[in-house]
């Protein structure tokens, strides 16, 4: 597999919870194309009781915690309905953009087509914000969500005017370094590479205390997420 060995992506193990740094381009759960991975199948190979606790979309990088038996499925269950679970992720956004503890509060419905929108006859959905590192073109952004909505951090960004990069089904634009490089040169082929393939969307951390559980993860940045925000530190400041 291109994205290594599922125990290479093993970040935090005990006799009750499992923790992976996520690939991009993976899904959480099985899609009807069975002949793709999907990191229940691989961690079911590896701990055959193990639960995921929550999802990530496909695209997304990052924390994914698993449960590897069911008392501690309930637990963390509990503590996501409860909002006891604080996770934090971090997105390259088009703009620049200045947010101090920005909260956004608006209300999003999931479509038959599976695109969210805001509408405030839909459900809850509360997000905050914090401008980490701030450039010409794009801002390095910390994002909080509260609730657990489906593409909620995405379209919250989209909301205030700062699609993430790359996330073109939510506005973002396409990032491409020659709008960054003077006098930059295509390849042979005259054709320029995105500086990534993939809305930069990455789960950084996750923390939870519970009863019987306490957890306080980080997770590195993958490569392509490293890779393009090292282009941006150095073109775009």
């Amino acid at each position: 597999m291109k994205n290594g060995r599922f125990e290479d992506w093993i970040i935090h193990e005990d006799d009750h919870t499992l923790v992976i740094n996520k690939p991009p381009f993976i899904s959480s759960l099985d899609e009807r194309d069975l002949s793709e991975p999907s990191v229940i199948r691989l961690a079911k190979h590896y701990f055959p009781d193990i639960q995921l606790c929550h999802r990530i979309d496909k695209e997304t990088s990052g924390v994914l915690l698993m449960a590897k038996h069911p008392d501690a499925y309930r637990e963390i269950a509990m503590a996501f309905e409860n909002r006891q679970v604080e996770k934090i992720y971090h997105a390259i956004v088009d703009g620049s953009i200045s947010f101090q503890e920005q909260q956004v509060d608006l209300n999003i419905f999931v479509s038959k087509s599976g695109k969210v929108r805001i509408d405030r006859n839909g459900k809850e959905a509360m997000t905050l914000f914090q401008s980490l590192e701030i450039f010409r073109h794009f801002t390095l952004m910390e994002c909080m969500p509260i609730t657990g909505r489906m593409h909620q951090i995405r379209v919250h960004l989209a909301s205030q005017n700062c699609s993430i990069a790359g996330d073109t089904l939510y506005g973002g634009k396409v990032p491409y370094l020659s709008h960054l490089k003077r006098k930059f040169n295509t390849n042979r082929q005259g054709e320029e590479s995105p500086m990534i393939q993939r809305f930069a969307l990455h789960a950084r951390s996750l923390f939870l205390q519970t009863e019987h559980l306490q957890l306080d993860i980080a997770a590195d940045y993958p490569k392509d997420f490293d890779v393009f925000l090292k282009l941006i530190r150095k073109y775009d400041n």
